[in-house]
């Protein structure tokens, strides 16, 4: 019932925003824009439904014909379409879950908080064994400013304007006013839309991209978080009602916005410390918003209630210090509105020190101390939902807001510390060491107290700078915290001196001490970042290398035995293909796991997930469930970048129902292992091997493609709009490392960014149809062996889902329109030819394991929405191609030509719901 009739209401909503959309089109344009756009419309419908060559010559020719302005009038019809299917489907997923709330005792929405209880209740699962992976439990999303959002921030707004109002005219008790006001307002925001600049003019600055981190955490994560918290404490009573429970902080999120410095030379100290002071400003704003409003809940009188004697003490105590003569204050009866009087002064004097809080715990404790008061005088089982809501959000966002991680390049700290070990006569030539001479001088530093830095010395700028980054870090330790600021990601990690130069670095900014009694003192988790196929493979020696070293043990020591370890999906699947590079990713983890244990130090895992398939994006819950069962215990992280934000964050119920399915996930997969071990950890060591020898064929056939064919390169850059989008400022990071246009210095965003507009989706899939074929032609069990996989191994039925996913956004049809743009023409064919078939390979073979007749027939949701989309996508595409073809042959490049590239990017960035 919940699929089929809610269907029928999103249907129904696409279609009232499209007639919106229509009669705007003919205000703004006049009839001939709305026939045009309808014809276009039919006409790629018709082809794809029954393929006929002169219509498609017909459309061909009707695309290149469209003269300014009609031509941008009609791009932009279909990329705004594509928002507003965008904005129905977000708010169909609301809908969906409002009704399985609606249906009573016995249903329970999957993969929510409550079924995940029902689940543990049902298997048996005793409430010690729970409270133990409550204790345990830890997930922590990262949100990141890398640029693959193409929608502008007042697009957004808009968008979420419409969705209110979407939500309203749902409600069955609208009378025919209120519903015909409703409908007025609808069309006027659409015409908002319609008549909003979807480019920006510049490119953002690095405090843009904060603001618009900051816009989420405003929006919708301070308040969502402590519901998440809230709501599996409520369901854990409801089912374990004997109970008393104990939710820890288990959910939180991060930021690199502002601290990303990995080829991004706008993020200097002062911009850091700008971000943190920007972040402490808005938490700041939250709580004196909560504090205020409780002020007017909490009106209860001592002539009514009797408070304790620790709350008047304290209200006695705090108003002799902080209250100046002649200062109004709330009547004398009123106790907790005078202690609340005292905690606005205070929170609005923060940087105060004879008046304003010094740190969050001491806000925290005025808090606890009311709501302790309070409940004496509450009746029985009714909880102070709102003070508790408060003081759990204090837990969580501090004086921070958001833990802000630093990211920094190997080869920055090499060079700054080769410089510095120069200076003061330690070593001349420290880059020219071997590995174990680096280590062992690396080891002698760290274990003398003495600093290595003169205070007056020239050093050159880029070692300047870092001296400065780790100095800026210790400032911030002291003025918001050390939560403000608590891991340093080194990327490119080859060896294990990457991370002991981080330890110096910090070492001489105070960060990290070795005091005269021998005691350490370390106050940050260095992080290494495993990138290529390479350092995935090497990634487990260099942990034992660090691991086996006392000087390290002793900072792991004051880390309370915790390492953190980021996993690049990005440039793995850049260098290996999707396939080989999960499987290495995966292997990594479990390695490096079951070595630390032996080390008995806890691993957190650090997924670098972009948004789309190619760089290991696709749903939290699937991405939890794909990881080695065996290291769920140990704490999972993930990055939240670019559309992702707006996808999953942008609305408050979306950002729940996103939160909640990956904590359910994590929950329910915690439990099992913490249950049954040998239940938990099931996976036959035949799959390994399997997945082994897939990897290696995957491999051989990505890399062959990609890094032996000497016109693939040429292929990539010319067939695709890499080279235009470079102009559609959406991030303050260059597109290339070091400026280059090698393909090793090309940063794997642009690289799934151009492919994906193209619809080839190479970094998603390729490859993986000759591993796997490979494998299933040397015996007949293999493929039996492949569907029991898929059946009983997260890992490999996220994969198998993952590569179904990118061949139904692929469009080989439509991709061939882009062969058009490569100057050779007997290069484009065969390359073009060599993508077809291994396409073809790909799909066979993964119809074949899955047993389904077609692509995502198990997701029919999803199914729907891709063939809904596509006949939208492709007029966009051709349009796209018909404008490159222009601006690139013309001598003079117009302006009003590479705009309209642009809108066309944006458009097909908006339709596959994929960018980067």
């Amino acid at each position: 019932m919940i699929g089929t009739e809610s269907n029928s209401k999103l249907r129904s909503d696409v279609k009232k925003l499209g007639n919106i959309l229509g009669e705007i089109l003919v205000h703004q344009g006049g009839i001939q824009l709305l026939n045009t756009v309808e014809l276009i419309r039919k006409t790629t419908k018709s082809l794809r439904e029954n393929y006929d060559n002169e219509t498609y010559i017909q459309l061909k020719e009707e695309i290149s014909q469209l003269k300014p302005p009609m031509r941008q009038q009609v791009i932009r019809a279909f990329s705004i379409y594509f928002h507003l299917v965008n904005i129905a489907e977000q708010n169909h997923r609301i809908r969906r879950r409002r009704q399985y709330q609606l249906e009573g005792d016995g249903v329970t929405q999957p993969f929510s908080l409550e079924s995940a209880i029902v689940s543990m209740k049902d298997k048996h699962v005793s409430d010690d064994v729970i409270q133990q992976v409550l204790n345990d439990l830890s997930l922590e999303l990262v949100i990141t400013a890398h640029p693959t959002e193409a929608t502008k921030r007042t697009v957004l707004e808009v968008q979420k304007r419409i969705s209110t109002i979407l939500r309203q005219l749902d409600n069955p008790l609208l009378t025919k006013k209120e519903r015909m006001k409703l409908d007025e307002s609808l069309f006027n925001e659409v015409t908002v839309l319609w008549q909003t600049d979807e480019l920006r003019n510049r490119k953002p600055t690095v405090i843009d991209e904060v603001k618009y981190g900051l816009y989420y955490f405003d929006e919708t994560l301070f308040d969502v978080l402590p519901d998440i918290h809230q709501e599996l404490e409520d369901q854990l009573e409801e089912y374990y009602p004997d109970t008393k429970w104990s939710v820890p902080n288990f959910l939180r999120f991060g930021s690199w916005i502002g601290g990303d410095r990995d080829g991004n030379p706008n993020v200097t100290p002062d911009i850091t410390w700008e971000t943190l002071r920007m972040q402490r400003k808005l938490v700041i704003k939250k709580y004196d918003k909560a504090i205020t409003d409780l002020m007017r809940r909490f009106s209860q009188s001592t002539t009514r209630v009797s408070a304790n004697d620790q709350i008047i003490e304290s209200v006695d105590k705090d108003e002799k210090q902080y209250l100046e003569q002649g200062e109004e204050w709330p009547v004398y009866s009123e106790v907790y509105r005078r202690k609340f009087a005292v905690m606005l002064k205070r929170l609005r004097n923060i940087d105060n020190e004879s008046i304003g809080y010094k740190n969050a715990d001491e806000l925290l404790n005025d808090l606890i101390l009311i709501k302790q008061s309070v409940e004496h005088h509450q009746p029985a089982h009714h909880k102070l939902k709102t003070i508790r809501k408060l003081i759990r959000q204090v837990q969580l966002f501090g004086f921070h807001l958001a833990t802000l991680d630093i990211r920094n390049h190997s080869g920055e700290h090499e060079a700054a510390l080769a410089e510095i070990l120069q200076a003061v006569n330690v070593c001349h030539n420290y880059s020219q060491l071997s590995e174990v001479e680096k280590i062992s001088l690396l080891e002698t530093i760290l274990n003398d107290p003495r600093p290595l830095l003169l205070s007056e010395e020239d050093y050159s700028k880029e070692t300047q700078e870092m001296i400065s980054v780790f100095k800026m870090i210790k400032r911030a330790h002291e003025t918001f915290g050390n939560r403000s600021i608590e891991v340093y990601l080194v990327s490119m990690t080859q060896s294990a001196s990457d991370l002991l130069e981080v330890l110096v670095l910090a070492k001489e900014a105070g960060i990290y001490r070795l005091h005269a009694n021998g005691d350490v003192e370390s106050n940050m988790n260095v992080a290494p970042l495993l990138e290529t196929i390479d350092d995935l493979v090497a990634g487990p020696a260099i942990m034992k290398t660090l691991f086996e070293m006392d000087v390290y043990r002793k900072h792991l020591e004051k880390r309370n035995h915790h390492q953190e370890i980021m996993l690049g999906y990005s440039d793995g699947s850049k260098d290996g293909g999707t396939l080989t590079a999960n499987w290495k990713l995966f292997k990594a983890q479990q390695e490096i796991h079951n070595m630390a244990k032996d080390f008995g130090i806890r691993l957190k895992f650090f997924h670098g997930r972009g948004g789309s398939l190619g760089r290991g994006g696709g749903p939290l819950n699937r991405s939890i469930l794909s990881q080695p069962v065996e290291t769920l215990g140990d704490g999972v992280k993930i990055t939240e970048q670019g559309e992702v934000l707006s996808n999953r964050y942008l609305l408050e119920d979306i950002a729940y129902r996103s939160l909640e399915q990956a904590a359910s996930t994590l929950l329910e997969a915690s439990a099992k292992v913490s249950k049954s071990s040998e239940q938990g950890h099931h996976r036959e060591q035949a799959w390994e091997e399997a997945m082994e020898e897939i990897s290696l064929h995957a491999l051989k056939k990505y890399q062959s493609f990609v890094f032996d064919d000497k016109d693939f390169l040429m292929y990539f850059n010319e067939s695709t709009p890499l080279a235009e989008l470079g102009e559609l400022k959406i991030g303050s990071r260059p597109m290339s490392r070091k400026n280059s246009q090698s393909f090793e210095n090309l940063r794997a965003i642009p690289w799934v960014f151009a492919w994906t507009q193209s619809r080839q989706l190479i970094p998603a899939w390729y490859a993986a149809g000759t591993g796997l074929t490979a494998f299933v032609s040397q015996s007949n069990e293999n493929m039996t062996l492949l569907q029991n996989m898929y059946k009983k191994w997260p890992f490999f039925r996220s994969t198998v889902y993952n590569l179904q996913m990118a061949l139904m956004k692929a469009d080989l049809g439509t991709a061939k329109e882009y062969v058009n743009l490569v100057e050779n023409r007997e290069v484009a064919e065969r390359i073009y030819q060599e993508i077809s078939e291994e396409y073809k390979k790909t799909k066979d073979i993964l119809l074949r394991i899955s047993g389904n007749a077609d692509l995502l027939d198990h997701t029919p949701n999803i199914q729907e929405s891709v063939r809904r989309r596509n006949p939208y996508v492709d007029p966009l595409n051709y349009l796209q191609v018909d404008l490159i073809q222009k601006f690139r042959s013309s001598d003079v490049k117009e302006e009003e030509v590479l705009t309209e590239v642009l809108l066309t990017i944006n458009g097909i960035a908006a339709g596959v719901l994929n960018t980067g």
